[in-house]
């Protein structure tokens, strides 16, 4: 369930005018202004070079920012950076472990960064284990790891202090399609127990099944943010493929400027909200042209993204 929002609300994140310019001159974020509330599983979307990386460099502290304030769960991240990254669990989107070292001792070294002693972690980190499937793989080097377990492992160590809000820089990237539904299934329980969920990710799938809101970052500039349901309604138009009964070898007039052949066998159609699409069938037929299936194009979230922006994500 999205927790509600009201001005009252201590923010898990709140980022408020956060800009980088590198030396070089490039800006790669542009003043840019960001909530996420207690209990979310926010998406954070946007293009290679958006400023989705930069971002997460800079709640991190391996990116300096130029200007802008950060609060995690109302704490100074300037003024108190250590009190405010231990509320926070990072899991980052290149392995950066130690592939010789064992896996257990992976997550336990990791908690004593927090100054948690190897008795206190070893029951959560047999929890965390468990949850992810890792125990058989627990006393063997790291490296022996399929890319899949390895990103469960890089999630199991970020969890292990306990964090409130858990960063996710594409935790599925390469991973099969079973193992990815696994994950999601952990991640989507994980944020019912109370953890603060930010995703950013490439799959626009996962974003669509998993959280609650979402924010678009494009050339450092936040373009799109809110619920779900609140940015599909932005969109105008649905675009569906028509597969054709019998090919076409051209087109004919149709008096229809949202229709156009892709291929002889498929149509491409664009309506919009309130428009009938019975009413293009109407018109085909007249023509002779018979539709054998429908689908979207893509998904409602995909589009939404393509419509901000003008590119594959």
């Amino acid at each position: 369930m999205t927790p509600s929002i009201t001005k009252n609300a201590l923010a898990a994140l709140e980022i408020t005018g956060l800009r980088k310019t590198y030396k070089n001159g490039r800006t790669a974020l542009q003043g840019i202004d960001l909530s996420v509330l207690p209990g979310e599983f926010f998406a954070l979307l946007g293009p290679n070079g958006a400023g989705k990386t930069t971002t997460i460099g800079i709640l991190t502290s391996l990116v300096n920012r130029t200007a802008g304030s950060i609060r995690i769960f109302g704490i100074d991240h300037e003024k108190k950076t250590a009190d405010a990254r231990a509320l926070m669990g990072v899991v980052p989107q290149e392995i950066n472990f130690n592939l010789f070292e064992k896996v257990e001792d992976i997550i336990l070294n990791q908690a004593g960064y927090y100054g948690i002693s190897r008795t206190e972690a070893q029951p959560r980190c047999q929890m965390l284990l468990e949850s992810l499937d890792l125990v058989p793989y627990q006393n063997q080097m790291a490296r022996i790891l399929s890319g899949g377990f390895k990103r469960r492992l890089m999630i199991a160590r970020a969890l292990i202090h306990n964090p409130r809000l858990l960063i996710l820089d594409e935790p599925t990237a390469g991973v099969d399609v079973e193992m990815r539904h696994e994950t999601w299934q952990f991640l989507r329980e994980l944020n019912a127990s109370g953890t603060t969920i930010i995703l950013t990710t490439h799959y626009l799938e996962e974003a669509e099944l998993l959280c609650n809101r979402l924010a678009i970052i494009h050339h450092g500039e936040i373009v799109a943010q809110g619920s779900k349901k609140s940015l599909l309604e932005m969109m105008t138009h649905q675009t569906y493929l028509l597969d054709l009964a019998a090919p076409l070898a051209t087109l004919p007039d149709l008096g229809l400027p949202r229709v156009r052949l892709i291929d002889p066998e498929q149509l491409e159609v664009a309506i919009a909200q309130n428009e009938d699409l019975n009413l293009i069938f109407r018109v085909l037929e007249r023509h002779g042209i018979r539709v054998q299936s429908l689908r979207n194009k893509s998904n409602r979230l995909e589009e939404l993204f393509l419509h901000l922006t003008g590119r594959t994500p």
